[in-house]
């Protein structure tokens, strides 16, 4: 019996964007990834820059199945986001947004609100 694969399907040009955004994080992405690489938080395991369906998850916890993005002013009152949204909440998803200057200036705080999250889902 063939096995099946162990991820989803996915646009080659999505995964390769992914993948380049890995290496090129914003200050915040990067400072986040290191509050929650190796299992750092609480021993939960998070992924960075996840290709999923037609988007790109900054950080996710698919045991918990949170996603945690990390965004700057250009995500005020977005439209894609609200699409975005509505889509992964019907996979069973929730959607946790920190802004960028949050997280760069309390980052114990957020940490605490991401682990709040954990333990209420």
């Amino acid at each position: 019996m063939p096995q099946e694969p162990s991820h989803r399907p996915v646009a080659k040009r999505l995964r390769q964007f992914a993948k380049n955004m890995r290496h090129e994080p914003t200050d915040a992405e990067a400072a986040m990834w290191r509050l929650l690489r190796d299992r750092r938080l609480s021993a939960f395991k998070f992924r960075r820059q996840v290709p999923f369906k037609n988007f790109i998850l900054d950080f996710v916890c698919f045991e918990k199945r949170l996603v945690i993005e990390i965004d700057g002013s250009q995500h005020v009152e977005s439209r894609r986001d609200a699409v975005r949204e509505a889509a992964l909440s019907a996979e069973g998803f929730s959607i946790e947004r920190y802004w960028n200057n949050d997280l760069l200036q309390q980052p114990t705080s957020v940490l605490e609100d991401i682990l709040a999250k954990l333990g209420a889902r």
